[in-house]
């Protein structure tokens, strides 16, 4: 019996719509694009994140600690969240070309408000309505999925991916030498310009689509319910990617008040010694073309599994690092090898489980940036009161509570389907 992965796969390949065709037909042959939607995932990935190697900077400027701003990186997230919400299931019927200028243009206008900001307050609904409309990598995602030849699809999404994690570590690396060099207001306006020039660029390069707009802005919104009923594969892929990146927020977003603090908990670092710590997070972008062949040739389950116990791994190896610098370094290689593997083969499902490509993966994104969100505002608190050993407890509970839900649910379906068959072979006897 195939695997539930390779059905999903099977049912993706054979449901063709309207929309899909369309795209399909008119799309011109370009090696260049899948590169340049990679550079442009890059670039907007690291509006998200573009706060937390800053808050030492943001907190000094503003008069504040960095414990007391960190909510800000929170804010990010959710923000993040709210926008898939809204815009990406836009991407099942909606041209994607004029929504890709238009939200990267909101997302530059938004982050220039952000460097303009006198406080914390300011600062935040800048950086809310710029993850709000930086939803533009998870529009472009399900087209490369459309697009890509079956037996290479994730390898396709893996590219995109690995673009993504490229750009979260710009944005801690470059972000902490730019902003120690000029200041963090500096940083917001030179990703606001790229933003805006990468954006443009790629909606002229995407390929025609002629879509009949139907339903309203929110009735991808009020789909979502039913598209993960319907897909236990969906539900389970959202779940444990939610644990996963919870357990990576956490303790990468609480990375740089560990690295810069001094005192008993710290190391007492320079904003731009630390960013330079995020190096360690380009492990990631060589893990991803690997991972994306793994889930080609294996399925997604087995490298899901794979990445969750190196996960489980990591949390210790991150409290060591409290206190051993070395541990550290060892600890954010695999937790980033972890979560991209995790990301390209649940992703990858995601994308190939329904007939709404765009639709599903927001519900796999939204499921996995809720749970970022929460890990890392809880991560805060757990910082201030219980110092770098409250973070790693934070982490190590959302991987517990990602895997152990969905197994718990499997379990109690295949105890059902038990009961259901001995019912059936005692009415035959």
């Amino acid at each position: 019996m195939p695997s539930a992965t390779h059905q999903g796969r099977t049912t993706a390949q054979e449901t063709v719509t309207p929309a899909t065709a369309t795209a399909t037909a008119s799309a011109p042959a370009s090696a260049l694009l899948l590169p340049l939607i990679a550079l442009c995932t890059a670039v907007t990935a690291a509006n998200i994140y573009l706060a937390a190697p800053l808050l030492p900077l943001i907190a000094q400027d503003f008069g504040s600690t960095p414990s007391a701003v960190a909510w800000v990186a929170s804010v990010a997230q959710f923000g993040y969240a709210a926008g898939l919400l809204v815009f990406a299931p836009l991407g099942d019927s909606v041209n994607r070309r004029r929504l890709v200028a238009v939200l990267s243009l909101v997302t530059a206008a938004a982050l220039v408000a952000g460097a303009a900001s006198a406080g914390t307050t300011a600062l935040a609904a800048a950086v809310l309505v710029a993850s709000a409309a930086t939803v533009v990598p998870q529009l472009l995602v399900p087209l490369v999925a459309q697009r890509a030849p079956a037996d290479r699809r994730a390898r396709h999404v893996a590219a995109v991916i690995a673009g993504l994690f490229t750009g979260i570590v710009a944005a801690r690396v470059l972000g902490g030498l730019i902003g120690q060099a000029f200041g963090w207001r500096v940083v917001f306006v030179g990703a606001a310009v790229l933003t805006a020039v990468l954006g443009l660029v790629t909606a002229h390069a995407l390929p025609t689509e002629h879509r009949p707009r139907t339903g309203s802005l929110l009735s991808g919104l009020t789909a979502l319910p039913s598209v993960v009923r319907r897909s236990p594969d969906l539900w389970r892929a959202c779940v444990r990617q939610a644990g996963m990146y919870g357990a990576w927020s956490a303790l990468w977003t609480s990375l740089a008040l560990l690295l810069t603090q001094d005192g008993p908990i710290g190391y007492g670092l320079s904003t731009a010694t630390a960013g330079l710590f995020g190096l360690f997070g380009l492990a990631a972008s060589v893990v991803a073309p690997l991972a994306g062949g793994l889930v080609d040739r294996f399925g997604a389950a087995k490298v899901v599994r794979s990445a969750y116990l190196l996960a489980a791994v990591s949390v210790p190896l991150f409290w060591l690092g409290g206190h051993i610098l070395w541990a550290l370094f060892v600890a954010a290689i695999a937790i980033h090898a972890a979560l991209v593997a995790s990301h390209v083969a649940n992703q990858t499902l995601a994308l190939t489980t329904t007939s709404t490509p765009a639709t599903a993966n927001t519900a796999y994104v939204v499921a996995g940036f809720a749970g970022g969100a929460l890990a890392s505002a809880l991560a805060g608190t757990a910082f201030s009161h219980f110092g770098w050993g409250g973070v790693s407890a934070v982490a190590g509970a959302w991987l517990t509570l990602g895997w152990v839900s969905t197994s718990a649910r499997r379990s109690v379906r295949r105890s059902g389907h038990a009961r259901t068959r001995g019912a059936d072979s005692s009415v035959r006897q």
